[in-house]
């Protein structure tokens, strides 16, 4: 974040309420928007680490990506000398532009690629909100062609048995790795991937069983991770 908390003191807000707000994108500097922010924005920015924007044509509090899922994760954020307008550094989940595009300032069609990760730490968490949308999705799929919906369709015991199960499994696969030795370390990191991916699978088939969005995690993770 920036090195001085941005208060909504030192915004000139003006007449109209609004500033422009300029997004960049953390990992490359890309400019990949220009929308309004106001006290409530901001203020919503601040609280969550998502970015939210004052919506002009409705006249209301937008948070960027609610109906995509395309949300822009809060980096940094800091204001120009004269305190009316401020740039946001956010790493996106995805297309930034409503028309699928990295960038509202890309071509139409131009790839909607994401910037790769800045340091190798980065471990493209992002590529969740995808999945989350294809579950969510599949709610309302046959469940005669669609594993997930039977899964849904099954109420809240059947993904948490498969949670239940997929957990212990995770327990498992990692003793056999743990007790592997060197030459058998690659099948047995192969097989424990296997079975974190089926348990976050169905992790968020059971959120979604109980219309638990994943953000409310998120933000208790968030809440816990608060000094």
């Amino acid at each position: 974040m920036s090195e001085k908390p941005i208060l909504q003191g030192d915004v000139a807000w003006g007449s109209t309420g609004l500033v422009p707000a300029v997004v960049q994108d953390a990992a490359d500097g890309r400019v990949l928007m220009v929308a309004y922010v106001d006290a409530e924005a901001l203020a919503a920015t601040l609280a969550t680490g998502e970015v939210h924007f004052h919506s002009r044509s409705r006249d209301h509090l937008w948070r960027k990506g609610e109906t995509s899922g395309n949300v822009l994760r809060l980096e940094d954020i800091s204001i120009d000398c004269d305190g009316d307008a401020l740039l946001i550094r956010a790493d996106p989940a995805g297309p930034t532009c409503h028309r699928g595009t990295r960038s509202c300032f890309d071509p139409a069609n131009a790839p909607g690629e994401v910037a790769p990760a800045r340091t190798a730490t980065r471990q493209g968490f992002q590529w969740l909100e995808t999945l989350w949308s294809t579950i969510d999705a599949r709610a309302t799929a046959d469940p005669a062609t669609s594993y997930t919906a039977r899964l849904l369709a099954g109420g809240v015991d059947a993904p948490g048995r498969k949670v239940t199960e997929e957990a212990t499994e995770v327990l498992m696969a990692a003793k056999d790795d743990a007790a592997a030795p060197p030459d058998r370390r690659e099948a047995t990191r192969d097989a424990l991937t296997g079975e974190v991916a089926d348990l976050l699978y169905h992790t968020l088939v059971l959120l979604r069983e109980r219309g638990l969005p994943p953000a409310e995690v998120i933000s208790r993770l968030r809440d816990r991770h608060a000094p």
